[in-house]
């Protein structure tokens, strides 16, 4: 028997296993999705300027994605891939549609781990869904409620420098990611997340749980950036600030990691890595080797890269590259596989533990396909798209010309060779145009009327069990 089957025969096998003395325990699950971090800011990926040791650990450990890809960016499309486990536009989602519901006979990553057993929580961003489905509707039973925001003083904001004073000031003098804790202390939002996730993990030590951190980081504006942070990279210019906010979101990983080894639980824990879309070069960052990434340039290969890294020692390769194409609604197949032993028929995605230990054979996708064309999403986000093997076709709009690169000769995608190889831009298309013919039609956002279910503000954890019908505020625990 192979290393993984103890595991998948105890997640067959259901809820009854956890708390069993003398029973292995199943695995847990800790999801962590950055915000904007592009496929070039990680150390395992060759960044010079920024240190990640914690998440070099997870990649020393586990297996590095090398062709990992977001299929609906930008973050709400992006999420709903995630979580749903398949292209977003398989129901109606063709770009950032903010509000849309998802799918209510298809069960959320979290949902289908609630329904086997799994304590579930959530802490960060949310961004899916329609008014009505935050986290705790879909799955998560508790949520981290937001903090308040810091509100700087007349001295200080007068004190900044113009860029950051002019955002904070649009903002009504509020931070974006200084926050009072409950003893109305200020703290770095990151750090702040960090804690709430070794808090989950030592309450929830004795029996499966799935955690899933999406920080707000390092999305812009990372200006408030202090300089311990800054500090502690060698990157230059406006970089600094958010190379200093990625080296927060590793502090977080280190604080995971020493969780984990304390309470015994590393060896049985899958830890996923990744991030929502290509770096923002607006903030300094980088998809480097790859050209483009979020606001100019999305219809380059660094909007839709980003780094990947699987970590479950024991189980999963250690040290591990691999190279074939992935995509984020693999995450939702793999994680299912792992926890319940099947993956539901709804998901787009194949299982990567069995890919990275040979154990399935041929590529996890022969292609992918992007087509983000939502008629009133911002033109800069529409995007039609193919990936096989070392090329890369793409357009903006369907009335446009199809490109052609070979990404393995020019990752920057410099050299157009559709004109030189027109039965490889013919088959391609004809690839691309047979999958859309899978898709659903654009769906309507719906004007729902009443309050939102958002999660209040506060501090500590909302749970589906004390929350009310006027909206989602119970008390912290």
């Amino acid at each position: 028997m192979n290393a993984l089957a103890p595991l998948l025969l105890l997640a067959a096998c259901g809820p009854a296993f956890a708390g069993d003395a003398g029973t292995a325990a199943r695995p847990n699950v800790v999801l962590i999705y950055v915000d904007d971090l592009g496929y070039g800011e990680l150390g395992c990926y060759g960044c010079p300027d920024i240190p990640t040791p914690h998440v070099d650990r997870l990649a020393a450990e586990g297996v590095r994605f090398t062709a990992s890809y977001i299929t609906n960016p930008p973050c709400c499309p992006s999420r709903c891939s995630l979580m749903i486990g398949q292209y977003a536009q398989r129901f109606g989602k063709y770009g950032m549609s903010r509000g849309l519901p998802i799918p209510k006979d298809q069960p959320t990553l979290a949902r289908r781990l609630a329904d086997h057993g799994y304590a579930t929580g959530q802490i960060g961003k949310w961004d899916l869904g329609s008014k009505r489905q935050n986290s705790l509707d879909v799955g998560f039973a508790e949520v981290a409620r937001t903090p308040p925001k810091k509100r700087y003083s007349e001295a200080e904001i007068a004190a900044m420098p113009v860029p950051l004073r002019r955002k904070i000031e649009s903002q009504g003098g509020r931070s974006k990611y200084f926050c009072l804790d409950a003893d109305g202390r200020e703290r770095w939002l990151t750090d702040y997340d960090g804690d709430l996730m070794v808090e989950f993990v030592d309450r929830h030590a004795d029996e499966p749980f799935f955690l899933y951190w999406s920080p707000d980081a390092v999305h812009s504006f990372t200006d408030e950036t202090p300089e311990r942070l800054r500090d502690r990279t060698t990157a230059t210019g406006k970089r600094r600030a958010l190379a200093g906010s990625i080296v927060s979101v590793d502090d977080q990983v280190g604080k995971l990691l020493a969780a984990l080894d304390r309470r015994g639980l590393r060896e049985n824990t899958l830890v996923i890595f990744s991030s929502d879309n290509g770096a923002n070069p607006a903030e300094g960052g980088r998809s480097a080797p790859y050209a483009g990434g979020k606001g100019a340039g999305t219809q380059k290969e660094g909007w839709v890269r980003v780094p990947t890294v699987l970590s479950l020692p024991g189980v999963i390769p250690e040290g591990a590259t691999h190279d074939g194409l992935i995509a984020n609604f693999d995450l939702y197949s793999t994680v299912s596989q792992l926890t319940t032993g099947e993956i539901p028929p709804h998901c787009d995605g194949v299982d990567l533990i069995a890919q990275v230990r040979g154990e399935r054979p041929g590529p996890a996708h022969k292609h992918l396909f992007w087509r983000n064309d939502q008629p009133d999403d911002a033109p800069r986000r529409h995007l039609l798209a193919v990936r096989w093997e070392d090329w890369r076709l793409y357009r903006q709009r369907a009335a446009d010309p199809w490109q052609l690169f070979d990404l393995s000769a020019d990752p920057r995608e410099e050299t157009d060779l559709a004109a030189e190889r027109p039965d490889l831009v013919t088959r391609l298309a004809e690839r691309h145009a047979a999958w859309s013919a899978t898709l659903a039609p654009l769906a309507t956002v719906p004007n729902l009327p009443g309050p939102s279910t958002a999660v209040g503000p506060g501090h500590g954890w909302a749970t589906a069990a004390d929350s009310g019908p006027a909206g989602r505020r119970p008390a912290g625990r």
